[in-house]
């Protein structure tokens, strides 16, 4: 599945996570390259054969089967490293950090649909001093996930499903003690569909590459708001805000250098609309502008079976406009039973 990390030092982290970044891939090239070196042109990988967790980002178009579980807890450092202005130029600024557990609980209803539950919780530590550690629940997300189509292997078709959620405002955004101490909630409902596809690509060396396609799109409602919040409203200010509507568009790979080791990369793009903040004491209307964020997500994974895997890798943020730049290590577990 894919977390939706909050979007909250300097030029050189970003550069250090994008050398470590490569350096995955590099490594992952020389692990192909060895494992196909003294057979040349491997035999055709069965299905079977394959064994996946997931990429980092993308969720998968499938759905379980009926009375099956899946449990997949994410945990994350959202690192920010600078901040991407209007004309799509880096700003260094303060660094701070917010580790995170973000959690997809999810159970086959009947074949074909998928419930799905996401909790949120957050631990923030700025270390510019700014403000104080602080440990925060974000917002709740229920799903159902309704199977359009099947993979069958011979066809052009890939997996497709349906994806409806609601996220509910049960994380703190607002009466806060700065505008910094990790809270991550919206204080707004937010509606979202979502279009997952999936399938599978032989390539010359007889093994897969799976490959997913996400398309979503959010909007959101009002959200009532007193004194210090996440929209950057001050103490004593009382009015409202909505988010801006967004969407988000994911490509992801995943290639089966064994039956048990992976190499996953996600690329990333998000687009937000306009943030409007009305009140005040003296009425007034703010509004943020919209924004647009590109991530590269490499990421390699390791299975022990076909019902349960690791990943770990980073999400790094390459380029953007009017937005945070942030750099997050990932790890999570996949588990189906």
């Amino acid at each position: 599945m894919q977390p939706q990390f909050a979007r909250t030092p300097g030029k050189r982290l970003r550069g250090a996570a994008l050398r470590a970044s490569l350096c995955a891939i590099g490594m992952g090239a020389s692990v192909i390259a060895a494992a196909t070196s003294t057979t040349g042109v491997g035999a055709r990988q069965s299905l079977d054969d394959a064994w996946w967790t997931g990429p980092l980002l993308a969720p998968s178009a499938a759905t379980l089967p009926q009375g099956y579980w899946l449990f997949e807890p994410y945990l994350y450092d959202l690192m920010t490293y600078g901040h991407f202005d209007v004309d799509g130029t880096l700003r260094s600024t303060g660094a701070a950090h917010e580790i995170g557990s973000q959690s997809y609980l999810e159970y086959g209803v009947v074949d074909g649909f998928t419930l799905g539950l996401i909790p949120r919780l957050g631990f923030h530590e700025s270390s510019a001093g700014e403000t104080a550690a602080g440990f925060a629940v974000g917002d709740l997300t229920l799903q159902g996930v309704y199977r359009l189509t099947e993979f069958q292997q011979g066809s052009w078709l890939p997996a497709t499903s349906l994806v409806i959620g609601e996220t509910f405002p049960t994380g703190k955004y607002d009466r806060l003690h700065a505008q910094t101490d990790g809270a991550l909630g919206s204080g707004a409902y937010a509606t979202t569909l979502s279009l997952y596809s999936q399938t599978y690509l032989w390539m010359p060396t007889g093994r897969i590459l799976r490959a997913r396609l996400d398309m979503s799109y959010s909007l959101s409602g009002w959200a009532p708001v007193q004194g210090v919040s996440v929209y950057g409203t001050a103490d004593g200010f009382a009015g409202r805000a909505r988010p801006g509507e967004a969407f988000v568009g994911d490509l992801a790979f995943e290639y089966s250098v064994t039956r048990n080791w992976v190499l996953a990369t996600d690329i990333d793009w998000e687009h937000d609309g306009n943030t409007r903040v009305e009140g005040g004491h003296a009425p007034t209307v703010q509004d943020s502008g919209s924004d647009d964020l590109l991530y590269v997500a490499p990421a390699i994974e390791y299975n022990w079976s076909s019902r349960m895997g690791v990943i770990a890798g980073a999400r790094v943020a390459v380029s953007g406009r009017n937005v945070t730049a942030t750099a997050t290590p990932v790890a999570a577990i996949n588990m189906v039973f």
